[in-house]
């Protein structure tokens, strides 16, 4: 039986060693276009120029991320499947959530946070709101409250609007949709007045007049938008949120395909023009470890478990 364990242990080891030798999946939990993808599509482009082998980014939308989330846990623990998620899936769902048939924090392993971005509060250019206080009294004025978008239930839009709910003391209309995207489109479009999205996925509309930042959601100004104040300074004071991406994969997978796919994504963000671009997008890049990973997943859970209770939030 020794002889069997010390083979099956080698085997492992050797496929370890080994990989990446086929194309990986990057599994995205939403649609196209939104933060998470954008920074997904990124890293991808580098990976596999530095692994040699292609590296396909896979959008599945849906169910507040739930979707591509559950795809990535019932996945081989083989390195082959790579989940690139945030705050939604992994920190608030499982508090939102009732029905998941999983933890993520007992069937997915962190690997590294690839970045930290503030969210903004974006309003269409027709809203009469040039501050926060003014889109406050707006919406205070509108029976049902104004609508805003989101990526989906559970998503770090929707969990930024609930906390802004309850600081502000103002009621709003949630509209969920299949990914931030789709979200941002139709703000764009005017269908919809106002939402939170990602620095990332947002500011190129900002900077082209398509849309109007009233406020940040970290404690500090954004350097990327110097002139937009955070929500503290805008008259909500003790409000901070950010919103995160992180890779993960199938707990099980072997350590040393994870500590090879965290060393490479940490030095992808690090290299000057990766670096360069998402400083200039608003993004912080982070790439740690993935005891430091998992701790700050854990910390994430625990404070917006307590949001999702105190503002009551639930799955319609």
């Amino acid at each position: 039986m020794l002889a069997a364990s010390l083979a099956a242990t080698s085997a492992v080891t050797a496929k370890a060693q080994d990989w990446p030798s086929k194309p990986i999946s990057m599994v995205v939990p939403y649609a196209a276009g939104g933060g998470t993808d954008v920074i997904a599509r990124a890293v991808a482009l580098k990976l596999q120029e530095r692994l040699g082998v292609g590296v396909v980014v896979e959008n599945r939308a849906g169910a507040g991320g739930n979707l591509g989330t559950t795809a990535a846990a019932q996945a081989p623990a083989d390195g082959y499947t790579v989940l690139i998620s945030n705050i939604g899936p992994m920190a608030v769902n499982p508090s939102l959530f009732k029905n998941l048939k999983y933890d993520p924090a007992e069937v997915l392993e962190p690997v590294t946070l690839i970045a930290k971005a503030p969210l903004l509060l974006l309003v269409h250019t027709s809203v009469k709101a040039n501050s926060v206080a003014e889109l406050i009294a707006l919406a205070k004025d509108q029976p049902e409250g104004l609508t805003y978008g989101t990526a989906g239930h559970g998503s770090a839009n929707h969990i930024a609007t609930a906390l802004f709910e309850l600081t502000a003391k103002v009621k709003l209309k949630h509209a969920a949709y299949r990914g931030a995207g789709p979200a941002l489109n139709d703000l764009l479009g005017g269908h919809i007045p106002m939402m939170f999205a990602t620095l990332p996925s947002a500011i190129g509309h900002v900077n082209g007049g398509g849309l109007k930042a009233l406020a940040v959601t970290t404690a500090e100004r954004a350097p990327a938008l110097p002139q937009v104040p955070t929500l503290a300074e805008a008259g909500v004071p003790g409000y901070e949120a950010s919103g995160w991406y992180g890779v993960f994969v199938r707990k099980g997978t072997p350590q040393a395909i994870i500590d090879k796919l965290r060393s490479e994504v940490a030095t992808i963000i690090n290299l000057p023009d990766v670096r360069r671009n998402l400083e200039l997008e608003g993004a912080q890049p982070i790439g740690n470890t993935p005891t430091e990973f998992a701790a700050f997943v854990k910390a994430e859970r625990e404070k917006w478990s307590k949001v999702v209770a105190e503002a009551d939030i639930k799955v319609e």
